[in-house]
């Protein structure tokens, strides 16, 4: 086998994928994937991503971690499931889509200030308080990302959709004092501490 063959064999034969395949949701079905284009054809941003999920799949399975992790692609994900309805090999593409940007944004390699990140980062803190997620206070939180100022424009701009919201009952302003909770509140607490207490250890930080 010649010098360059080697180098090939090398590259393809990497870590990566055995990296996905343990830390990534799903990530063992990575390396099932034939390449036949049908979740990029089926996605409602196909013309938008800058890797289509079958590239990813690919630049896994070559050893390109920089570029897998440090691309937005994955963030543009909407969870619309038409890939996987549509996938021959049925591949839980929607889930290593959104593992892929887990792992990245834990490793510290996701894209800053990424739109969908930004707003998956607020939803989950929102969420984890109560067991659920507050609405207006979700949406609050949505309007002043950018700044005080920004927030209050935001506001002004949305206040037609936020009182017809009001009028028909789908927000209430009370919420801002804790709005729908769980019942056993510690009890999901308890689940979130329990679960970040088993990743960490299965990843070896305990």
């Amino acid at each position: 086998m010649t010098t360059a063959n080697q180098t090939a064999v090398a590259k393809y034969k990497n870590n990566f994928l055995k990296e996905v395949e343990a830390n990534v949701e799903e990530g063992h079905w990575v390396k099932m994937c034939m390449q036949c284009g049908v979740c990029a054809g089926s996605c409602p941003f196909g013309p938008h991503w800058e890797h289509s999920p079958q590239k990813i799949f690919m630049m896994i399975r070559a050893g390109k971690r920089e570029e897998v992790l440090k691309t937005d692609s994955m963030w543009m994900c909407t969870s619309c499931y038409n890939c996987m309805a549509r996938c021959p090999r049925k591949l839980p593409i929607t889930h290593i889509m959104h593992g892929l940007a887990n792992y990245s944004y834990r490793l510290g390699q996701s894209p800053k200030g990424q739109p969908n990140q930004v707003i998956a980062k607020i939803f989950w803190d929102n969420g984890i308080k109560n067991g659920r997620v507050n609405e207006l206070t979700f949406s609050l939180a949505m309007y002043f990302k950018d700044g005080f100022v920004q927030g209050v424009k935001n506001g002004l701009a949305m206040q037609g959709i936020g009182l017809g919201l009001m009028k028909a009952k789908r927000l209430n302003p009370m919420e801002i004092f804790g709005g729908h909770t769980c019942k056993d509140k510690s009890g999901i607490q308890k689940m979130i501490a329990k679960a970040r207490e088993i990743e960490d250890r299965r990843r070896g930080l305990t």
